[in-house]
């Protein structure tokens, strides 16, 4: 099959691909370019619901900036007067000059200091709000169906909470800098020039619209190229955690050229996509100096003539002065914002798709104040079950079961025919199309899930190993559990062995996804994390299947006295595993074809005995 990711894929176009399912979903949006299409004033009002609880730090960062820019456009004046006390008909104010320094000397400390803490509440302000936009970005995660974690692409998703949250918190430390200083600047400068002159302030502000309208047009241009940069970026995240993740995979099937042209080929994308985006935001700045300096020129043209001829009004030379300052600082928002524009625009495109993730569809709420099981037993009753991934193609139909408590129930079938799916359903991972689920005669769907998978442990096949040390990845389940019981589950589960040869034992770290444990190590850790959770129900989805033959025997002694008095199901391809099971219930297309004892089963030769006869066909 085509690689999914060259063409520019999302993760549920990838799915979709490979179910043959390309209508859409109701996550279409997204996988949109730019994370759903917001309008800039949505996005810029969610932003500022992100700020609103921190108005302390907005309040200190105005004022601040108001009075550091208030100052700094005092600075020209005093200049001027200076330059007056030197340069007049004839005479040199030595004297009146001195008061005039040790103002501004005071004047520009005091800026300096306001400008100080004017950056400090910014960044405070910036912090604290991509602070709380991560953390519901992060929680929006586990308030998600294992659906949509199924249907989209890892990395693309670590991307939106990660990379792009750092992305928006940046543009808002400088477009907020900008904005606070740049109105007040603007409003002062104005103020300031039409005290001392309004025929040349006039000039000043006739000019003004054409650089707004030049760095608009070029702002407009670039937020579509932005939001494409961003889409790519979350493609190459997702494409690389794919490939590192299953980095031996990729070695093993000699697919690292392959994946290298994968890899260039996003990246060429990318590159194109950030040139084009960086190429029309990089017009904005020498655009509007453009304008800013022909402005600039024109005031000084005018400025002379008020001095020589005094028209269009009278001016001293220091006035002239202060007037090209003011012109200059006036238009250096314009400037300072199209500087920004590459940052502002690229978190405007991030902030997208971080509101597209927190706007995708969740779990269905947990009832309130839901039922719970006073006294488990481990009854389980599955009724009349249908279910699908994709509505077009059913999965499990009709599939009923009853487990009486401290019962041992078997799951065999070929691969695909749907018992692991079972399993899914009965922790309430996926939810059922049709019929019921209860466990001790309640409904599954009346139990807070957290409740409802409180009764249940379960081992998988795949082991999931956690950045931390031995003991504390046994005691995930019961973090309350002390060091002696984390030891007897590991003993119980034959890992107390390899544990004490570790360098450090049960306080040895682990490296992500268990470092160099062996496959069969990993999976004793993750059979003791279940056995110190003591549950009510056990779900065994081939749990031994990656330890050897010897392991395997003393591991599954350990959990015969484990499922003593509780509810088990174990799915198993390996069938010498489930012999001892109270009930083995066979699975082919989503269907329940036979049950029985393994020698009722084998009794019957139905699809059972095939099964079990074409797997020791070569060991007679």
């Amino acid at each position: 099959m085509a690689n999914p990711y060259a063409a520019g894929g999302s993760g549920a176009a990838m799915l979709a691909n490979v179910r043959g399912d390309l209508g859409g979903g109701p996550d279409a949006m997204l996988d949109g370019e730019g994370g759903g299409g917001y309008p800039v004033t949505v996005v810029a009002r969610r932003l500022f619901a992100y700020v609103r609880p921190h108005l302390a730090a907005l309040t200190g960062a105005f004022v601040a900036s108001t009075a550091s820019v208030l100052l700094q456009l005092y600075v020209p004046i005093l200049v001027g007067r200076s330059i007056d006390c030197l340069v007049g008909a004839g005479r040199s104010d030595l004297a009146g000059l001195a008061p005039v320094l040790r103002e501004l000397a005071l004047v520009v400390v005091l800026a300096a200091a306001f400008q100080w803490l004017a950056g400090y509440c910014t960044s405070r302000l910036s912090y604290l709000t991509i602070l709380d936009l991560r953390v519901d970005a992060f929680a929006k995660l586990r308030r998600l169906p294992l659906s949509f974690m199924d249907a989209h692409a890892h990395g693309d998703l670590l991307q939106r909470v990660a990379t792009d949250v750092d992305l928006v918190g940046d543009g808002l430390l400088q477009g907020l800098t900008q904005l606070f200083g740049g109105i007040v600047t603007i409003v002062g400068t104005l103020c300031f020039m039409f005290s001392l002159s309004v025929p040349v302030g006039l000039v000043v502000m006739v000019v003004t619209p054409l650089s707004i309208v030049v760095a608009g047009a070029i702002a407009r241009r670039s937020a579509s190229s932005f939001a494409a940069q961003q889409q790519t970026q979350g493609q190459l995240g997702a494409y690389v955690e794919e490939m590192v993740t299953n980095q031996k995979l990729v070695l093993a099937f000699a697919r690292a050229s392959a994946c290298e042209r994968e890899f260039g080929a996003i990246n060429a994308r990318l590159y194109e996509a950030g040139q084009r985006a960086q190429f029309v935001s990089s017009l904005s700045n020498p655009s509007t100096r453009l304008v800013n300096n022909v402005t600039y020129a024109i005031v000084a043209v005018v400025g002379v003539s008020c001095v020589i001829v005094g028209w269009p009004s009278v001016l001293t030379v220091g006035q002239v002065q202060s007037f090209l300052s003011y012109a200059n600082q006036y238009m250096r928002p314009f400037n300072e914002v199209s500087a920004v524009v590459t940052q502002v625009q690229s978190a405007f495109a991030s902030a997208r798709r971080v509101f597209a993730l927190l706007d995708a569809a969740e779990l269905s709420a947990d009832p309130v104040p839901g039922a719970r099981v006073a006294h488990p037993r481990g009854a389980i009753d599955v009724d009349h079950v249908d279910f699908s991934y994709v509505p077009s193609r059913p999965l499990l139909r009709d599939v009923c079961l009853h487990a009486e408590p401290g019962s041992r129930i078997a799951l065999v079938g070929p691969t695909g025919c749907g018992k692991t799916t079972l399993i899914n359903l009965l922790l309430r991972f996926y939810e059922v199309d049709a019929g019921s689920i209860k466990v001790d005669g309640i409904d599954v769907r009346d139990m807070t899930r957290a409740h409802l998978r409180s009764l249940f442990g379960m081992v998988l096949q795949e082991t999931w190993l956690f950045e931390g040390s031995v003991r504390d990845n046994i005691a995930y389940g019961r973090p309350d559990a002390s060091p002696a019981e984390v030891e007897d589950a590991a003993r119980r589960a034959h890992a107390h062995k390899f544990i004490m040869q570790l360098p450090q034992a049960y306080d040895t770290l682990l490296g992500e996804g268990g470092g160099s444990l062996s496959q069969g190590q990993r999976q004793l850790l993750c059979i003791a994390r279940v056995m110190l959770a003591d549950p009510v129900i056990l779900l065994l989805d081939e749990a031994t299947s990656s330890i050897d033959t010897r392991t395997e025997l003393q591991v599954q002694d350990a959990f015969d006295t484990m499922m003593e008095g509780r509810t088990s199901l174990v799915v198993a391809h390996r069938l010498s595993t489930i012999r001892a099971a109270d009930v083995i219930l066979v699975m082919r297309d989503g269907r329940i074809v036979e049950q029985g004892t393994h020698e009722e089963l084998l009794g019957a030769g139905g699809f059972y005995a095939h099964l079990y006869e074409s797997q020791f066909e070569g060991v007679r």
